[in-house]
């Protein structure tokens, strides 16, 4: 079976370092979270104990409790490290709260006795996490599956990654789309917005929230004004809900709203967003097209291809302080855009990516060094570099190009 680096990282954590920090495995559903952890068990000599806590309700912090004394006990009988996986850790009332405190119990005890949790929503784990456990973990992010994953555990080709994206679980239907389209949207997003996001958030309007998810979906690729996304809302909201439900999906590992750079935190955060998958799959999901319909429509495939490069960004800077933006200004009455904008290092790269058949040029790069002349500017794709190297290595393909 496929292992990922994530799986194995985690493997050497507990069998070669002492009790040192929890692990936190945080990433979207269904891209395997639950699957490393067990092969990482399964690779280790230690004695586990694993729950899940993915549960329609919340489960109460005693339940948490009751699994943790059955970790103790197994330490105690074996005499050796004792491994606790809870599953979705944040399905559990109070949850950073009683992991500190029960944590810290076995620090002052001297119990051996490691822990492993995974969460689905990032976003609303890292107030307990920077709260209450600050100091006492690190984190592992699992991202959606990148071209080799997929390559390697599936043998899929580039259009394949392309149009199916990184969801492992739904690997085995490609070849029914309909029946693909039904379990991504089942499994992944929806389960997302009604088990993680409704339960664990307030939400004033969960219809409205997902026609926000359904429209930065079909406007995948492009940039969405806050004033568009009202105007085609049947459900009465504004610009701060709007926003607010932007922030809430993104922090679920679904779809990104990129700011525009400027060299200003500030105003960045002002511009109007372009919608960023996290997967294509969030884009192809949504359309009824076939892979060979949208192979035989050269524009459409093409913003499939820049969705892929952003979804690659994302992937490759979810544990980093790299930020990803885009960027767009006009000049003498003409736009100048940019598809992405790297910040990593204090050192911002544009990148353009240019497929066959999609209208793009190149002016925009020379418009965004005229702007930012400490700038790196990177085409991805036709006269670049190659869509299938950048996708293979990600952000290292763009080092000296």
């Amino acid at each position: 079976m496929f292992r990922r680096d994530i799986s194995q990282h985690l493997e050497k954590r507990l069998s070669e370092e002492p009790r040192r920090f929890m692990q936190i495995l945080l990433g979207p559903r269904q891209v395997g979270k639950t699957t490393a952890v067990k092969q990482a068990l399964a690779a280790t000599p230690h004695a586990s104990v694993a729950a899940s806590a993915d549960t329609t309700g919340l489960q109460s912090s005693d339940w948490l409790a009751e699994r943790w004394d059955e970790a103790r006990a197994l330490n105690e009988q074996s005499g050796g490290p004792a491994v606790l996986f809870i599953d979705e850790v944040q399905k559990v009332a109070r949850w950073a709260e009683w992991v500190k405190r029960l944590w810290d119990e076995d620090s002052w005890h001297d119990r051996d006795v490691r822990v492993i949790l995974t969460g689905s929503s990032p976003l609303l784990m890292q107030q307990g996490l920077s709260e209450s456990l600050a100091g006492r973990y690190e984190v592992i992010h699992a991202t959606h599956w990148v071209w080799p994953e997929c390559r390697a555990a599936f043998g899929w080709d580039l259009d394949t990654y392309l149009f199916y994206g990184g969801y492992p679980g739904a690997a085995s239907l490609v070849g029914d789309p309909d029946r693909w389209r039904a379990y991504v949207n089942e499994m992944t997003f929806e389960a997302t917005v009604s088990r993680d996001i409704l339960l664990m958030t307030r939400v004033d309007k969960p219809a409205l929230l997902r026609r926000v998810f359904a429209l930065a979906c079909e406007y995948a690729g492009r940039e969405l004004t806050y004033e568009k996304f009202l105007g085609q809302l049947q459900d009465a909201g504004n610009t701060t809900t709007v926003a607010h439900y932007l922030d809430l999906l993104g922090g679920a590992g679904l779809v990104r709203a990129l700011q525009k750079y400027s060299g200003e935190a500030v105003r960045r955060r002002r511009s109007t967003p372009k919608m960023a998958p996290y997967s294509t799959a969030m884009m192809t999901a949504f359309d009824a097209r076939t892979m060979e319909q949208g192979r035989s429509d050269p524009e459409w495939w093409g913003r499939l291809s820049e969705v892929a490069v952003g979804a690659r960004l994302l992937a490759d800077t979810a544990d980093s302080r790299a930020d990803v933006c885009y960027w767009r200004q006009r000049v003498g009455g003409r736009d100048f855009e940019v598809d992405y904008v790297l910040r990593r290092h204090d050192v911002a790269v544009g990148i353009e990516v240019k497929s066959t058949g999609y209208q793009s040029d190149t002016k925009g790069l020379s418009a965004f060094r005229d702007s930012f002349p400490e700038a790196r500017t990177v085409i991805v794709g036709r006269g670049g570099v190659p869509l299938d190297e950048f996708l293979e290595r990600g952000i290292e393909a763009l080092e000296g190009a």
